[in-house]
């Protein structure tokens, strides 16, 4: 407040009410954890908006709330790398024996929890799909074709038309 910055104040003012809120409404004090899930939560709403706004035309609204994104992503903890979060995505995958893209809730499950405030979901849902999908390709590769005649297979026969 002393250094005149209005928009850190502002920011920081909305972010302490959304936890003031919160916490009325639980009727509980929040922990570390549960004001950094607040705080990620402002970040991707503000990251919404930005995409709105540079839907819009509103380039000046987009930079403010990118302004206010990079003030709030101060209080978070590191965020994840790519590489990471991959290596994350092979534990998870090798964890619950994920091979195709039917098992991305299972991988979403066991990654959440140690993924939560230190990177962005729709990137790591990004991340998961993409190697879930390069492991159903693989398996499919690897699988004989079952369209394919086998070995000792004779041709189909085929039905003769009466005439």
């Amino acid at each position: 407040m002393r250094s005149g910055d209005s928009l850190r104040r502002d920011v920081l003012r909305m972010t302490q009410n959304a936890v003031y809120l919160v916490e009325k409404r639980d009727r509980r004090e929040l922990g570390d954890d549960d004001i950094a899930g607040i705080v990620t939560k402002e970040v991707k709403t503000r990251r919404e908006s930005v995409e709105a706004f540079r839907k819009g035309g509103r380039e000046d609204l987009a930079t403010k709330e990118e302004a206010e994104i990079a003030i709030l992503s101060e209080y978070l903890p590191e965020q994840l790398g790519d590489d990471a979060i991959a290596a994350l995505v092979a534990d998870a995958m090798a964890t619950t024996g994920a091979s195709s893209a039917r098992d991305m809730g299972k991988v979403m499950g066991w990654l959440s929890p140690r993924t939560k405030g230190r990177a962005d979901g729709r990137r790591v849902a990004e991340l998961v799909a993409s190697a879930l999908a390069g492991a159903d390709i693989a398996a499919h590769d690897r699988a004989p074709d079952a369209d394919a005649p086998q070995a000792g297979d004779s041709e189909p026969a085929t039905s003769r038309e009466s005439g």
